[in-house]
């Protein structure tokens, strides 16, 4: 099999493996980290738009959207572990098979989502009494859920094409196109929502449109066969030494992406003894505390690939290096947002309630407490980079268990049965179970950093 690489994919591995780190880190994760935030803030706006039409329709919209979330994770998984696998060979420089997982990502993606819309489909209704919706929702919200699973199956695809072009280092194209679907998707919910007067159902209808927008972007860019990360027919393969390491780290961020989006479902489903309006609150506060954490997870996306491919290229050192630029960068980036957004919060909130001056007051009162959270998830963001750069996933799928299942849901059982907290209780397990991972995740970092000193100890004395 004949694979080229282009002289832009080959100035930026030297880049990425000889260059300034601090440079490459910004260089490949500004734009990711742009790029996650106008996702959020297309979140946002389209949970306002869904506010406009009425109160249960933007509680069901938030509702639903964890349900979706945690089936989203199965492809958002398999990109998340197989990039890190595709990073690998890129900087050993073994091209010929990152020709073949990137077109074997590519057809395990496309298996995948037909298993989905096959199983899940039929069976809508009595899935979403199996996440234990409200009723209510179940009945607004069926179509929507549909509708958002076709979507969802789009998503794999682009997140995995997203995924190879952040292993190449091609982020501002990621930010360009991004940019195209959130303008295509906010004019289509706004015509739809303010000018038709449709419902949630239109809201999902605008999304597959922009999705598609992308997949096609993605068919058009990686339809050059002779390259490196074009998409072959002829390089799909199912053989072991292609497929069994992108799959053997998949499988953990899969669970473990499944398990905190299912989590947070039952946190969900825990805060309806507040009522419905508490939580579509927590939803909301969810989104806002977005504004934050986005970003620092695109950092955490750019430099797990960084840190992948000088691993793969044997430069240890300069892969830790990547962890303490990321981790200073995610930081900074976090006092800056948390405080413009605490700043903001009641014009924030008041575009959220649609005049609701109760439903204002429960955003403001759980997101106050969420945002104690937002440094510290920093932290975490440069300790997951790490781990995944280094393809450590069952220590973050040990992270984000613990995350939701130990720090975030008994936390919120005890405060339900021995506090009348009331509606704050939803931020305050927000706030705990973020600053218990930051911590959790900072003494596993030490555990392995001690580790990796250990071993370069060792290979010093044997050489």
């Amino acid at each position: 099999m004949n694979v080229a690489l282009s002289e832009k994919d080959r100035k930026f591995r030297e880049f990425a493996l000889e260059g300034s780190m601090w440079k490459v880190i910004w260089k490949v994760c500004y734009p990711l980290a742009i790029y996650q935030s106008l996702n959020q803030l297309f979140k946002i706006l389209d949970t306002m738009m869904a506010a406009h039409i009425s109160a249960n329709a933007v509680s069901t919209v938030a509702y639903l959207s964890q349900i979706n979330m945690a089936i989203s994770a199965l492809g958002g998984g398999l990109a998340v572990g197989a990039n890190i696998k595709i990073s690998e060979a890129y900087g050993e420089g073994n091209f010929e098979l990152v020709k073949r997982r990137v077109s074997t990502l590519f057809a395990l993606c496309g298996l995948l989502g037909m298993a989905i819309l096959a199983i899940l489909i039929p069976v809508a209704p009595q899935f979403l009494r199996l996440a234990n919706t409200p009723e209510e929702f179940i009945e607004e919200g069926t179509v929507y859920f549909i509708l958002e699973l076709v979507s969802l199956v789009i998503i794999f695809f682009n997140n995995v094409y997203i995924a190879i072009e952040r292993a190449r280092g091609n982020s501002k194209r990621i930010l360009n196109l991004n940019m195209m679907v959130i303008g295509i998707k906010l004019s289509l919910t706004a015509f739809f929502v303010y000018v038709l007067k449709g419902g949630i159902n239109d809201i999902s209808i605008a999304t597959i449109v922009s999705q598609l927008t992308l997949f096609g972007a993605a068919v058009f860019y990686m339809n050059a066969k002779e390259n490196v990360f074009g998409f072959s027919w002829k390089a799909i393969s199912f053989r072991k030494l292609v497929v069994a390491p992108m799959i053997k780290l998949s499988v953990p961020v899969i669970v473990e992406k499944m398990a905190f989006s299912l989590g947070k479902v039952v946190v969900n489903s825990m805060s309806t003894v507040y009522g419905t309006l508490t939580v579509g609150a927590l939803g909301i506060s969810n989104n806002i505390g977005g504004i934050t954490t986005n970003p620092q997870n695109g950092f955490q996306e750019g430099a797990s690939a960084i840190i992948s491919q000088n691993l793969g290229a044997g430069k240890k050192k300069r892969a830790l290096k990547a962890f303490w630029c990321v981790l200073v960068m995610n930081l900074t980036l976090s006092v800056v947002l948390m405080s413009a957004s605490l700043l903001c919060l009641h014009q924030i909130a008041d575009l959220f309630a649609n005049g609701d001056h109760e439903f204002a007051g429960r955003i403001m009162e759980i997101y106050r407490m969420e945002a104690l959270g937002t440094i510290p998830l920093g932290a975490s963001a440069a300790v997951m980079a790490f781990l995944y750069g280094y393809g450590k996933t069952k220590l973050t799928l040990l992270l984000n268990f613990s995350r939701v299942f130990v720090f975030r849901i008994p936390v919120l059982w005890g405060l339900q049965h021995f506090t009348d907290l009331g509606n704050v209780s939803a931020g305050i397990v927000m706030a705990v179970s973020n600053i218990m991972t930051a911590v959790m995740s900072l003494v596993i970092f030490a555990i392995e950093f001690c580790q990796i000193q250990k071993e370069e100890r060792t290979d010093a004395e044997q050489s």
